[in-house]
């Protein structure tokens, strides 16, 4: 049985199901819709057109249809939509003609059922390669560092996060080959170590992976990573993996591009999907203000409190006032509610939120 469902600009026929499993052949996540939404935004924020894009893992094909329908004029050249499953193929063709779209190798929109690594090893010159797989996607990192072409862009989604975010810490050093922490810290902590495990995919073939925008949102985390290539650049990109709070090691660079972080918010609000959408613009606002500034880690208030005994937790807009008078940097964080970033160190953080 299968349902009609609108997602941005684009209609979908999905399966009827009670729960979402990676027992079910194909599968339609709504709660990933904001992933798609960013997708959007961030290739509509970059400056290059006449993308060779590919969507490995396309299941119900929504990720490729609203590419099409969503993305600037002249965006695409050519963009490959393949999944292993062949009723996930058969879909994907329902739901392209159900959107009014036209497929065939002339008119540059290719669908294939393939093996996602053999349909990647067979592929060429790719531009962005979109790895959102059910759990890690360890399985498909070697094969899509090797054919992601120079300044492409790479953007992997992981839910495994009871492993990154060290619930099950041998799974973590298993899989991600770092020690993850358990406590306050641990989203971002999560994220940085699955930005190097990229890294080091990367690195044994002379590029580097430079992460331009990064998130961790409710069950997984998000990264697009832009490839350079050289053995130089690889091994500057390897000198910033490192440990922080007794967790890694993992990358300690930049989380975002701060002027992309800028141009997707801004582009949220122009645009008529999304800028009604207050979940989804806040969450773009809160990533542009914390991306401005250049600190590993943030602080957590609540956690603040309890370990220096402080009875009084102070509003964090009031926290965050309070330090950008003292001339520090200061912002939300999307990671934690309770949460600051900023350039001030911790005892002096302390003392401030000692006094009322």
């Amino acid at each position: 049985m299968r349902s009609i469902i609108s997602e941005g600009s684009a209609k979908l026929k999905i399966p009827k199901t009670k729960k979402i499993s990676k027992e079910m052949r194909v599968f339609y996540n709504p709660a990933m819709s904001l992933n798609r939404d960013i997708s959007v935004l961030l290739l509509n924020s970059i400056d290059k057109t006449d993308l060779q894009i590919a969507d490995p893992l396309a299941a119900t094909g929504v990720r490729s249809i609203r590419f099409l329908k969503e993305l600037n004029k002249n965006k695409i050249k050519r963009i490959c939509i393949n999944d292993y499953d062949k009723s996930a193929v058969s879909l994907i063709k329902e739901n392209l003609e159900l959107n009014k779209i036209k497929y065939d190798q002339n008119n540059n929109i290719i669908i294939q059922n393939l093996d996602a690594n053999i349909f990647l090893l067979h592929s060429m010159g790719l531009d962005y390669i979109d790895i959102d797989p059910f759990g890690t996607p360890n399985l498909f990192l070697d094969a899509a560092c090797k054919r992601l072409s120079r300044d492409g862009i790479l953007a992997v989604t992981a839910t495994d996060t009871s492993a990154l975010c060290g619930t099950f810490p041998k799974a973590c050093m298993r899989k991600y080959w770092a020690m993850p922490r358990r406590d306050s810290l641990m989203h971002e902590t999560g994220l940085r170590i699955l930005i190097r495990k990229v890294q080091l995919i990367a690195a044994q073939f002379s590029r580097a992976f430079i992460p331009i925008f990064s998130y961790s949102k409710e069950h997984y985390m998000r990264i697009f990573l832009k490839n350079y290539k050289g053995k130089n650049k690889s091994d500057e990109t390897l000198k910033s993996h490192g440990y922080f709070n007794n967790a890694g090691p993992m990358w300690l660079g930049n989380l975002w591009d701060k002027h992309l972080t800028s141009r997707i918010y801004v582009n949220a609000l122009k645009n008529k999907f999304f800028k009604n959408n207050k979940e989804l613009t806040r969450f773009l606002k809160i990533i542009r203000d914390e991306s401005k500034i250049d600190a590993v880690g943030f602080y957590d208030l609540s956690d603040i409190c309890r370990k220096n005994k402080l009875k009084h937790l102070q509003k964090k807009e009031f926290v965050i006032s309070k330090i950008r008078k003292l001339g520090y940097q200061a912002s939300e964080t999307h990671f934690k509610g309770e949460g600051i970033r900023s350039d001030m160190p911790l005892a002096k953080l302390i003392n401030l939120m000692k006094n009322k």
